[in-house]
């Protein structure tokens, strides 16, 4: 009697939703290498690998945690000038602010007493030795700048870096590229009057 033949199933591998993120950013973190690559032949653009890289997983992990998340968690959100003594201005008075907006956007807001402005920030990554990378839309400008904040010993911050979407620095190394001085440390000052943004459709930047 011939004898039946039997079927295995195979079982099935369940891959967890942090499991499916991580081979995602992966994916694309490995097209963001090979699309350099085939840039750095024709001499283009294989220098911003690294902010190709950095951005790329950001957005591999953006179902994980949102900008306004990683910058809460970093501690960014809140007001930030010079001197928090002096009342808002073009100088050291002017006052930083990160706020999250009701829809969860992470918005950058700045007042200089008489004007004041507002700016998207679109993605938030921090680097192993604790630098907060920001990517930030200006819509007046129709700018995007990258720059990254240090967090100082004392609570502190300091710009580290700030660049065009031409990758020209304003800032670099924690110094001005104009003058070579260090960028100096802004503190975290109370919660004060709410900037009050722009009513035109444009802002500023």
């Amino acid at each position: 009697m011939a004898r039946a033949a039997t079927c295995r199933r195979t079982p099935r591998i369940r891959i967890s939703a942090g499991q499916r993120r991580s081979r995602n950013a992966k994916l694309i973190v490995a097209g963001a290498q090979d699309t350099a690559r085939d840039a750095e032949l024709s001499g283009h653009f294989g220098r911003f690998l690294p902010v190709i890289i950095l951005f790329a997983m950001a957005a591999g992990t953006a179902s994980a945690e949102s900008a306004a998340e990683t910058a809460s968690r970093w501690g960014l959100i809140g007001r930030w000038s010079l001197d928090c003594s002096l009342p808002p201005d073009h100088d050291r008075g002017a006052v930083l602010a990160y706020e999250i907006a009701d829809d969860g956007r992470l918005v950058y807001l700045r007042d200089f007493g008489d004007s004041s402005d507002s700016a998207d920030v679109i993605a938030a990554q921090v680097s192993p030795d604790n630098l907060l990378n920001l990517r930030v839309f200006f819509p007046r400008l129709k700018q995007t700048r990258d720059y990254g904040l240090k967090m100082e010993p004392d609570g502190s911050i300091r710009a580290f870096y700030n660049r065009d979407q031409n990758g020209r620095y304003s800032i670099r190394n924690g110094l001005f590229s104009a003058n070579g001085r260090p960028t100096p440390p802004s503190h975290k000052c109370g919660s004060g009057t709410p900037i009050r943004l722009p009513t035109s459709p444009g802002r500023a930047a």
